[in-house]
């Protein structure tokens, strides 16, 4: 099925040095970008992450120090990313959790603008385990009847997790579902807007999910000490917690965040 857009959608896979998205680095990234008149475009970049490759990473997705040596890194080829990413929506598989993360901490660390805040995010897998709690390979072989070659390869990934997206809404499109609070309703439909929304498990206000938006339309804290509380609150009551969080080992954008949410408390604004 032909997907309703209004502005391209690029579905993205990393493969990476790790999983911590402040201290790991981009090994490969592969972009498939979908427009709204049909056409698809596809590009892979290869990335010397400047640090090693543990034999863990290397077991999981089979890039090797050697096949990466003389790759460019991703200040030099951020970018041209950043130039292929403009005015998408983006989507991806388990990329509210880590993909989306991770590339905005090596967009930030190397001084690259990218706004998130006019893109419809969409996590594939969130859609996926709410209805059919599985993983890719399982996936593509429940919604499209093949098995997935070259796992762990961020290209075969990518193009799964696009055919993934479009069966899901041919299945899904008049199925029921009932939330944690018993609302009902048909959520999964051909519009980028609903599935971004049904997509997350909290409203974000920063991408790691450590301050996430309350009924009030409030950032509050989700982990710590601090759990469930207002963060300008916090930040007005206990000072020293912006400057720990400000030399803590948290995300960059997350960083940025509360920076912008105490430039607020005094009256003036930062572009996030």
């Amino acid at each position: 099925m032909k997907l309703h857009l209004k502005k391209p959608l690029a579905f993205f896979d990393l493969e990476t040095t790790g999983l911590n998205i402040t201290e790991d680095r981009v090994i490969e990234i592969s972009i498939l970008k979908v427009h709204p008149d049909g056409k698809e475009e596809i590009k892979t970049w290869r990335i010397n992450p400047g640090i090693p490759i543990p034999e863990a990473s290397f077991q999981f997705h089979g890039i090797s120090e050697n096949e990466i040596e003389h790759a460019p890194t991703f200040k030099a080829v951020g970018h041209d990313i950043a130039a292929f990413l403009q005015n998408c929506d983006l989507a991806g598989y388990n990329a509210l959790k880590f993909d989306i993360p991770m590339l905005m901490e090596e967009f930030l660390r190397n001084d690259i603008e990218f706004d998130l805040k006019s893109r419809r995010l969409i996590d594939v897998q969130n859609i996926f385990m709410k209805m059919e709690p599985r993983t890719l390979k399982g996936a593509l072989r429940f919604f499209c009847g093949r098995e997935l070659k070259n796992a762990h390869s961020a290209e075969a990934d990518t193009i799964a997790t696009y055919d993934i997206l479009k069966a899901m809404i041919d299945r899904y499109q008049e199925q029921e579902y009932e939330d944690n609070l018993g609302n009902k309703s048909k959520p999964v439909v051909n519009d980028m807007q609903a599935l971004h929304h049904f997509s997350q498990h909290h409203r974000n206000a920063d991408l790691a999910g450590q301050i996430i938006f309350d009924d009030q339309n409030r950032e509050i804290f989700n982990f710590g000490k601090h759990k469930g509380r207002a963060v300008e609150e916090v930040f007005s009551q206990e000072p020293s917690y912006y400057d720990w969080m400000m030399k803590g080992s948290f995300p960059l954008y997350t960083k940025k965040l509360i920076t912008a949410i105490k430039l607020r408390m005094y009256g003036k604004s930062v572009k996030m």
